[in-house]
């Protein structure tokens, strides 16, 4: 991991840890499309896909609702490709990782998460 990477994935985390909407969503394109299985299991929404910044800011407060008390988001790993990087973390004993593709201003464009069942 170079500094960038360091700075970009520990500030993540960091937003996360302190259940800081803004700060997490400070990483991601007012155009990005983001899909998560929770997003079916919290919205109903059957493709998973959240779309546009407004949108995953409503999300990612409902998703912060629906497990009260405190997020800790231990990181496992990141790993950086082209335009990309895929971010491998623990939370509340489960594994899942992030798979973002950034834009041209090194922010997130569009998002997917994975999870253990």
């Amino acid at each position: 991991m170079n500094s960038e990477d360091d700075a970009f994935t520990n500030a993540w985390v960091q937003g996360w840890n302190q259940r800081d909407v803004e700060a997490v969503l400070s990483h991601y394109a007012d155009d990005v499309e983001f899909q998560s299985p929770l997003v079916v299991k919290l919205l109903g929404e059957p493709t998973g896909i959240v779309r546009g910044k407004q949108s995953l800011r409503n999300y990612f407060r409902q998703a912060l609702a629906a497990f009260p008390g405190e997020v800790h988001i231990v990181l496992l790993g990141t790993y950086r490709g082209v335009n990309s990087r895929l971010v491998h973390f623990e939370v509340k004993g489960r594994k899942a990782v992030e798979v973002m593709e950034l834009d041209v201003t090194g922010k997130v464009r569009r998002a997917l998460t994975l999870g253990e069942p």
